[in-house]
């Protein structure tokens, strides 16, 4: 009898265990062999593991996908690995300007900061813009000041000086300059490695069954006149909606703004009743038709997830309750 009250209350405490699912993203592009170092690819694919397993650790002690996103995405705000918070690209004017969105699925409710230049992380931001404001997305020195009057952390111009970044900055003024008069620099927007897009996201299936999404970039190495990309833009680079699934993007920003990239996912999901797989392929080739560049990730209230991309590479993982130790890839072959 012992025995058997001791079976059924471990019975009920496996049923009891609900299951969750974080996948992330360090951007997409020209990502192979042949372009990322050896000692460059140990780092990145040390950093995207110890995301998943911040995350998986959240996740594993019943932190609601909100906030999981926002940790990992700090987490790897704070790596000079990717463009987003420390290790953020330089615009025109030699300096950053940052982005950043995130997206909770079980109300819609949403914030994002663009053009910040003193966020330690970007993501932070957001999030005080969606618990602290009525608003959704807030711009500029305004948006910064309200962000640090609420508590986000400063960061000198200083803390996000990365020398690789500088030198290939200054490699794409020198290219401009050589242009100059022939085209409006556009060749030279391009980010790092000719084509390597550093924004980092991550999507979160919680074990309440709640998704959330968030993005965070540096945007184009060269950008100009304020320029503005997809990552914080509700339903272009980032979207979550419990009914459906969480997406976070990668890739040429103009090309997921105009055909909101993320929102179509769901979208396909909700109205045509596609699987998160159908759904997103259908929409990478829509991107692709576009002649867009990039991916993105997405997970789904059954935890099913997609890593997706039309470029030589991303820097992407994911991590299931179920598994033992994450999955972390950055190559089209892998």
């Amino acid at each position: 009898m012992k025995h058997s009250i001791t079976f059924l209350f471990l019975f009920i405490c496996f049923l009891g265990m609900a299951e969750y699912t974080i996948v992330i993203h360090g951007g997409a592009g020209t990502i192979s062999k042949k372009t990322v170092r050896t000692e460059t690819e140990l780092e990145i694919r040390t950093a995207l593991s110890d995301a998943l397993k911040l995350g998986d650790k959240l996740l594993a002690q019943g932190e609601l996908a909100i906030v999981v996103v926002e940790k990992v995405v700090m987490f790897l705000e704070d790596s000079p690995l990717f463009n987003a918070g420390k290790g953020a690209v330089f615009n025109h004017e030699g300096r950053q300007e940052m982005d950043a969105c995130i997206m909770d699925g079980r109300d819609l409710s949403s914030g994002a900061v663009a053009g910040v230049t003193n966020l330690k992380n970007p993501i932070v931001g957001a999030r005080l813009v969606k618990d602290s404001t009525r608003h959704v997305f807030l711009s500029g020195d305004r948006a910064q000041e309200f962000c640090l009057s609420k508590g986000a952390e400063y960061a000198d111009s200083s803390y996000f000086f990365v020398q690789r970044r500088w030198d290939y900055f200054q490699k794409v003024l020198e290219q401009e300059n050589n242009t100059k008069g022939k085209n409006d620099g556009g060749a030279a927007y391009m980010d790092e490695g000719s084509l390597k897009f550093g924004t980092v996201g991550c999507v979160v299936l919680d074990q309440s069954g709640n998704l959330a999404a968030a993005t965070s970039t540096g945007g184009l190495t060269n950008k100009k006149y304020g320029r503005i990309g997809d990552s914080p833009v509700v339903g272009a680079g980032t979207y979550a909606n419990n009914s459906s699934c969480a997406i976070s993007c990668t890739g040429t920003g103009e090309y997921f703004i105009r055909g909101t990239i993320a929102r179509d996912v769901s979208a396909l999901m909700e109205f045509k009743g596609l699987s998160l797989d159908k759904a997103g392929k259908e929409t990478l080739d829509k991107l692709t038709k576009m002649k867009g560049d990039g991916g993105f990730i997405g997970v789904d209230k059954k935890g099913n997830v997609i890593m997706l991309f039309n470029t030589e590479g991303m820097y992407r993982g994911y991590k299931k309750s179920s598994m033992d130790q994450p999955v972390v890839q950055l190559y089209q072959k892998e």
